[in-house]
């Protein structure tokens, strides 16, 4: 049996009671929760685990997680179906659950994208728009989820909330970054309530053969919120470098065939319906709140409280989102 960090197999095996030994791998690509392929020689499934330490309150709470997986793939919503809660810490060291595994590809490298060409490279961004739509569109009442969050006063509180994350992650000083907390505090949008992912982007959604989205993955930060909030985050994204497999770096939106910001936008308005007038505040308060995740990250490394490749380089992408931030504020 191999055992990845964080992960007993044989611990896990007990706590199905299978007769048959257990294989794990963690994924690459993890920022925050571990997620783990789990095998037992005939079938596959992913297990979701927090990380090994600081963990934020309300930052990785699995059941959370499970319930908003049941109730979208109950919905019909490509999301991983789950299959088993354990609240208990004791069998693996923390609290986990397991879900079906979903075949298809997710795209995390400049090639990969590039290798499709341009015109299937511009219709699976407009599909990967598409499906966070079709999430804004689901009434969280009607699938079971009217309790998953307080939509009123979303946008207040996560100004708050983030500025309390970063403050149980500080390890050193970030030029700027306070002042932009100041700035998004002044005016926030009331905005709008229904199922938010809270990390919409490429690199969290599976595509199958077909290039369409099988299963949007990374439930984590989910909640009933501003569906702005989602929009903002995913044009965010599409402007940050990504990974080269020479090791280099640069954003989406420079692939031949990725949609622009304002054709996403456009997009997403006219699936959605909504308006997307006073989109600049949210893509200001996205650049904030990514910038706090990532110097979490950095802070968890170094206090050495990380597994996997990569986190030494995080720290030096906080500071261009705080600019980005203010600029977007500025129009």
């Amino acid at each position: 049996m191999t055992a990845p960090p964080g992960l007993d197999p044989v611990a896990l095996q007990a706590f199905l009671g299978s007769d048959r030994p257990l294989t794990a791998t963690l994924f690459a690509g993890g920022r925050s929760n571990l997620t783990y392929a789990v095998s037992d020689g005939a079938s596959r499934w992913v297990l979701r685990r927090p990380p090994l330490g600081h963990v934020l309150p309300t930052a990785h709470d699995m059941s959370r997680e499970h319930k908003v997986l049941s109730a979208l793939s109950a919905a019909g919503f490509p999301a991983p179906r789950p299959i088993r809660l354990c609240t208990d810490p004791g069998v693996i060291g923390a609290p986990f659950y397991l879900m079906e595994y979903v075949d298809g590809h997710i795209y995390r490298a400049v090639e990969d994208i590039e290798a499709l060409g341009p015109e299937a490279t511009h219709a699976l961004v407009l599909s990967v728009v598409d499906t966070l739509a079709d999430l804004h569109a689901l009434d969280p009442v009607a699938i079971g989820l009217g309790d998953f969050g307080r939509p009123q006063g979303f946008n207040e509180r996560q100004v708050r909330r983030w500025k309390k994350q970063l403050d149980a992650s500080r390890s050193r000083d970030v030029p700027g970054i306070e002042e932009l907390h100041a700035r998004l505090a002044v005016q926030v949008p009331e905005g709008d309530g229904t199922v938010v992912h809270g990390d919409y982007r490429l690199d969290n959604v599976l595509i199958d053969g077909d290039l369409t989205v099988a299963a949007v993955l990374d439930w984590e930060m989910s909640t009933l919120g501003d569906p702005l909030s989602d929009v903002a985050l995913m044009l965010v994204y599409a402007d940050r470098p990504l990974l080269t497999k020479e090791g280099t770096a640069r954003p989406p939106l420079t692939i031949a065939g990725h949609p622009t910001v304002d054709e996403m936008t456009r997009r997403y308005a006219e699936r959605s319906k909504r308006d997307v007038s006073d989109l600049h505040w949210y893509v200001a308060f996205a650049t904030f709140k990514l910038a706090v995740i990532l110097e979490g990250v950095h802070y968890r490394f170094v206090q050495g409280q990380t597994v996997g490749e990569g986190f030494d380089t995080v720290g030096a992408m906080v500071a261009p989102l705080v600019e980005q931030g203010h600029q977007a504020l500025e129009g």
